[in-house]
């Protein structure tokens, strides 16, 4: 019994045929070209829709010698920080005309993470973006050098040149990393400064784990901001990320502020910790604001349905993709690119106020 002929897709030929204009005008009509009529650009969609043609991009690819693809590497965290930052990047890329293609790393040595920039240069990707919220992750893209450009975002420590447009400028050429970030230390600077101006006299401070570069902005963002104010600087409060460790500190805290030793006012590192701290403090009779007032960091969802609602910093993390996707474009075109650091916004809620009395 014979085989059933197989029924191909779809070409380009077949919507110039069935829209009654030529190859060159279905092509620019793909393109977006504004050179063709209205009722033309119609005619051709129509027809596409009709027949359900899709773009051959691995044909386009070997015409164009452009893949149209960026490599993202990730580390898998379901960490609120991490997972926003992927997702804005594959939406900014999508509005950018790129594809993504990503590769998800356990392990954060040099060779591990070499196979994986390796395998995007085996698909010919046009630029490689790396979300490397951890030294090790960033240790190991500092050993690779790669023929596209390559933008790191993470919030490494930021040394300004002394003339503002002297060596802020990152070369294009391969090999060169090229950094962006939501600017930590001001997010942390701008929670703990409102505490302070509020009236409380110092700020309390849980540290999400150092070998992140987010904890370690967050707390010299901190630091710093009392010792502009000189206020005390008590001992920060080592912590994960976890609500359960903000929890545990935070029912310590409670028994400090009910005999009347406790700080009056903490700064989380992130809105978990945050939320645990808010359920020990109503389990331990402590009122937030009134007894202690608390301020977290990323403005999660649901952050303004917290009891009460949480006074946060909230992190661009649209404007982190469009503009990480925005230095690759500026890197493919042959542009200087600047080391980029996006300002976060602090949102106010009911969770800080004056210290009580």
């Amino acid at each position: 019994m014979a085989e059933p002929a197989r029924v191909r897709p779809p070409a380009m030929s077949d919507v110039a045929r069935l829209a009654g204009v030529s190859h060159q005008t279905v092509s620019r009509v793909l393109n977006d070209h504004p050179s063709v009529r209205s009722e033309t650009r119609e005619r051709v969609l129509d027809a596409i829709a009709t027949l359900g043609y899709r773009r051959n991009s691995a044909a386009r690819a070997l015409v164009t010698m452009r893949s149209a693809t960026v490599g993202v590497v990730t580390t898998g965290s379901a960490l609120y920080g991490p997972t926003s930052t992927l997702i804005a990047v594959e939406e900014a890329a999508r509005e950018q005309g790129y594809y993504v293609s990503v590769a998800t790393i356990r392990r954060y040595d040099a060779e591990t993470m070499h196979r994986a920039l390796e395998h995007f240069m085996a698909q010919g990707v046009e630029g490689i973006v790396v979300i490397a919220p951890q030294t090790d992750v960033a240790a190991a893209v500092d050993s690779f050098r790669a023929p596209v450009p390559v933008i790191m975002i993470a919030a490494r420590e930021h040394h300004e040149p002394a003339e503002a447009d002297a060596s802020a400028v990152v070369g294009t050429s391969a090999g060169s990393i090229l950094p962006i970030s939501v600017d930590q230390q001001l997010g942390a600077r701008l929670a703990t400064e409102h505490l302070l101006e509020l009236g409380h006299a110092s700020v309390l401070h849980l540290s999400g784990p150092l070998d992140w570069f987010d904890a370690r902005e967050r707390e010299t963002g901190w630091r710093d901001a009392l010792e502009a104010h000189g206020a005390e600087i008590p001992d920060p409060i080592a912590c994960d990320w976890s609500s359960d460790c903000g929890y545990d500190v935070g029912r310590e805290l409670a028994e400090s502020v009910r005999a009347g030793d406790g700080p009056t006012a903490v700064f989380a590192s992130n809105d978990q910790l945050a939320l645990g701290l808010l359920r020990a403090f109503w389990e331990g009779g402590v009122r937030v604001p009134r007894d202690v007032s608390v301020v977290g960091f990323d403005d999660v969802a649901g952050a303004a349905h917290f009891i009460p609602p949480l006074t946060t910093v909230r992190q661009p993390f649209a404007e982190l993709g469009r503009r990480c996707m925005a230095m690759v474009v500026d890197a493919l075109g042959g542009a200087q690119v600047r080391s980029t650091q996006i300002a976060p916004v602090l949102v106010v809620r009911d969770s800080s106020a004056g210290p009580r009395g």
